[in-house]
């Protein structure tokens, strides 16, 4: 009995041990505050840092409680509460926005309609229940002390090109998401094989010359400001430009063929504790001194930053971007059968270590 007893506490130890758990935690507001919201999201408590004050500096503010946690872990955690029915956090905040999608879809959100909420764009509300709270895109990065002006790729064509070369200075020192470790990673790679015919042959030249599939923007662009990466391919402008105000050689560019925009993506889980409390959070954010907080943080990005000399937009940015709307096609790319399909085709380009073939990180 006592070594079923110890067998039985050793598997609950590894189950306890594997339940996924946030990134940061921090809290803002006063600590006496009548009322508490949770909000967990997947943005740097760096980036996010700003809106969270300002909200709760106001008369009569909550305090917040916010969870800084990584994509897939916070799916995870949103969806077992939706189905235990657990008390859950008040307000999830994801770029992966697919799996908010998923959420919604599968009724683990609660409706939030308002002023702000009706003045949004069909592409940032679905259903009322899931809403675009930024505009980022997704960008090329490079330091430009590392890398001659004629050098700067400002497409995938260019990418490729690059890369073509056998003695290509470049070989293993190009860094993009590991799609397998960030839901984000999974979502902007998913898109570009949707959007590019140029898919195969980019997957195939980064396969060929060593490209380095990792986790996460912070971490990429580290390894560009550093030089161990000369570009990092499809990572979050936000993350680059707020890089940039630190250290003037890192430089973003939105690809001329295509550039992805983002939306990152607010839902009220069914559960929450306090619904009306987030849905005032949401319309903040959503609100001209909220959005002034995002733009601040690099959250928002429009055409009147094409002054910024730390990013590079193109000659004719709004028909060249191209938003990920927030809609049930997003759905496709999660389905099972398509999703191992796709990790397959990663595994083969990016093989992971352990494989004998993994490009060094």
């Amino acid at each position: 009995m006592k070594v079923i007893g110890l067998v039985c506490a050793v598997l609950l130890a590894g189950a306890a041990a594997a339940q996924p758990a946030p990134e940061a935690v921090t809290s803002y507001g006063p600590d006496d505050a009548a009322r508490r919201l949770l909000v967990r999201g997947t943005t740097d408590i760096a980036r996010f840092e700003n809106v969270l004050r300002l909200f709760t500096s106001r008369p009569d503010s909550p305090r917040i409680d916010y969870e800084q946690w990584g994509s897939n872990d916070l799916f995870d955690v949103t969806l077992a509460e939706c189905r235990s029915g657990d008390r859950a956090a008040d307000m999830v905040v994801s770029s992966a926005v697919d799996l908010q999608i998923k959420l919604a879809n599968d009724g683990c959100a609660r409706a939030h309609r308002s002023t702000a909420t009706a003045g949004l764009p069909q592409v940032a509300n679905w259903r009322d229940e899931v809403f675009g709270i930024t505009r980022e895109l997704a960008v090329i990065v490079y330091n430009r002390r590392l890398i001659a002006a004629a050098e700067v790729p400002r497409s995938r064509f260019d990418l490729i090109d690059l890369l073509r070369p056998e003695d290509s200075r470049f070989r293993g020192r190009i860094a993009t998401y590991d799609i397998e470790a960030s839901g984000l990673g999974y979502l902007f790679a998913f898109a570009d094989a949707q959007q590019a015919t140029t898919f195969g042959s980019l997957i195939e030249a980064f396969g060929r010359s060593g490209v380095v599939a990792t986790c996460c923007s912070a971490e990429i662009i580290d390894g560009v400001a550093d030089g161990t990466y000369l570009i990092a391919y499809n990572v979050l402008a936000s993350y680059a430009l707020a890089r940039a105000e630190e250290n003037p050689d890192i430089v973003a560019v939105a690809p001329d063929d295509y550039t992805l925009v983002l939306s990152r993506a607010a839902l009220i889980p069914r559960h929450a504790a306090e619904p009306n409390l987030a849905g005032a959070f949401l319309d903040y954010m959503l609100s001209q001194a909220g959005r002034a907080a995002l733009r601040s943080a690099h959250l928002i990005v429009t055409t009147e930053d094409a002054a910024m000399d730390s990013l590079s937009l193109p000659e004719t940015p709004e028909t060249s971007f191209r938003p990920i709307a927030l809609t049930p096609s997003l759905l496709v790319g999660l389905d099972q059968h398509k999703r191992r399909e796709f990790i397959a085709l990663w595994r083969s380009t990016f093989p992971r270590q352990g494989d004998g073939e993994a490009p060094p990180e």
